[in-house]
């Protein structure tokens, strides 16, 4: 195992605490001889979502979902540099997805905010805590406050 991290995981909810989230991670990314940087959000299926209780066909509302959520994590990831091929939306459980995610892609360190009941608390409250507990790899989890900064 080498001393530095080679892939870092940002996994992100898609608010503006994602920037500041991101820009964490890739600060330490530099400081790892310039690890390989990726994000991805996870979308849950329309059919968890609502016990699958309707009936329609959702496709074309989860077709629009996902573009939508591409679109905004382009914008994320564009703004600090992020290749489009390092960015990912997959639908799923989003610990179990991450889980999946970065054992296929060798990962060695995934980036999770975490703070109170907005923001990251939509995706990442309860997830942030099944992030850590199946990982295979270092979590690190970063703490945004009640005013969206980035603590230290």
């Amino acid at each position: 195992m080498s001393e530095f991290y080679q892939h870092v995981l940002v996994a992100v909810d898609l608010t503006r605490d994602s920037g500041l989230v991101l820009a964490r991670a890739i600060r330490i990314a530099r400081r790892n001889q310039n690890a390989r940087v990726s994000i991805i959000h996870t979308l849950e299926p329309l059919g968890f979502a609502y016990g699958g209780d309707i009936p329609m066909d959702l496709t074309s509302i989860q077709d629009q979902l996902d573009g939508h959520a591409r679109d905004r994590l382009a914008e994320i990831a564009d703004a600090h540099g992020i290749p489009r091929e390092d960015q990912h939306v997959v639908v799923g459980m989003p610990d179990a997805e991450i889980h999946r995610f970065a054992g296929e892609r060798d990962v060695d360190l995934i980036v999770v905010g975490s703070h109170g009941r907005t923001g990251f608390a939509l995706l990442l409250g309860s997830t942030s805590t099944g992030v850590l507990h199946g990982a295979r790899c270092d979590v690190l989890a970063v703490r945004v406050g009640a005013d969206g900064e980035a603590t230290e």
